[in-house]
């Protein structure tokens, strides 16, 4: 009997890795296995990527619909805006499709301030306004430019971004993310508003300055 060269074992080795490897991508996220997964959010119980889901006897035609992202939100904060959420957290019927919106609203010269999705690429359009989109790479490199209305931007996924109005009056845009809930680290909330408080002295070397400019930031945060 021929026994087959170890040049040969190895390649089919690596055919056989080949083919398995579309297998193992899909398989880390698998397809939805019914149509829908209303999330039933009263359900006491642990939640892992997602929420146990609504018998489906007791879903209705409204568990569909979500009217959210109609109102305009109230842009009265140090800011001058507000992001209404259209993720799982206040539409279930979102639950395990891996997708979310939000309404983003800005006052006169209001800024979405910096923030990162760590679940999700972001893509948005501009409705009303002039709003200045920037993002910065992994590699520091900074890429920004001034949308008008019907213009449409993208954040890959984890990078730190903004939207800052700077048109004449108010704006807003609508954001959509391939997440049900994205999640959204805030900078200036993260850094300097954490509970318990990140120590002064990692901020002041950080950001090489003094620690009664650290404890300044800090008091424009708390509650």
């Amino acid at each position: 009997m021929k026994i087959p060269s170890r040049s040969h074992v190895h390649m089919l080795s690596y055919l056989v890795v080949l083919l398995l490897l579309p297998l193992l991508a899909s398989s880390a996220d698998p397809d939805p296995l019914q149509d829908f997964c209303v999330a039933d959010k009263s359900a006491n119980s642990i939640s892992v990527n997602g929420f146990p889901c609504k018998p489906a006897s007791n879903v209705t035609s409204d568990d569909f619909f979500f009217d959210g992202l109609t109102k305009v939100g109230n842009t009265s904060n140090i800011f001058g805006s507000i992001v209404t959420g259209g993720n799982v957290d206040n539409f279930p019927a979102l639950n395990t499709l891996g997708i979310s919106m939000n309404r983003v609203d800005f006052a006169p010269g209001g800024l979405n301030p910096p923030h990162s999705h760590p679940r999700a690429t972001e893509s948005g359009v501009v409705i009303d306004g002039q709003v200045l989109v920037g993002f910065v790479t992994t590699g520091n490199v900074y890429h920004s430019k001034v949308l008008n209305a019907g213009q449409m931007f993208v954040i890959p996924r984890g990078l730190v971004h903004f939207q800052k109005n700077v048109g004449v009056g108010k704006a807003f845009i609508i954001t959509a993310f391939n997440s049900q809930l994205p999640g959204a680290v805030v900078l200036p909330f993260t850094l300097f508003a954490s509970t318990p408080s990140i120590p002064d002295d990692v901020l002041t070397r950080a950001f090489q300055v003094e620690e009664k400019v650290v404890e300044s930031i800090k008091s424009k945060f708390s509650s």
